[in-house]
């Protein structure tokens, strides 16, 4: 579908710009980039369209298997931009004596964190460079 094409390559590149940018700088053209509602919609709308873009078929030919690498890439960085907001809004953890969880299971997102937080400028290439060769070669299957 010609649509989820366009958003898969868009959404891509977005959301691999996002992820490689340094959150610091004060640039005006960046300077939306930065804000917290932006990413947390820019997010949602690459997960949603990796998902979609999985479950699309190519022209019939698999009925479950789109495009791989871009809905992939699109799902990671959108999961990488949800847990971002996640992890910057999230309220404090209460402690154990106030009547709180432990903390061992009061942030579920202690684990994932070292995976994806410091490995998200790799998965933002990784993103931008789905969004390159799926715009260049718009109809090769795992691509």
């Amino acid at each position: 579908m010609l649509q989820f094409y366009f958003l898969s390559v868009f959404l891509n590149a977005m959301a691999g710009y996002l992820l490689i940018t340094d959150e610091e700088k004060e640039n005006f053209p960046e300077s939306f980039l930065r804000n917290k509602t932006f990413r947390l919609v820019m997010g949602v709308l690459c997960t949603l369209t990796g998902i979609l873009k999985l479950l699309s078929p190519i022209e019939g030919d698999l009925p479950l298997v789109g495009d791989l690498f871009p809905a992939l890439s699109a799902l990671t960085a959108g999961f990488i931009l949800l847990f971002e907001f996640y992890k910057n809004h999230a309220s404090p953890a209460l402690k154990p004596e106030d009547g709180g969880f432990s903390e061992d299971i009061s942030d579920p997102g202690k684990k994932l964190e070292p995976v994806l937080i410091r490995n998200k400028r790799a998965i933002g290439f990784a993103a931008l460079a789905a969004a390159a060769l799926h715009f260049i070669f718009p109809q090769v299957l795992l691509l």
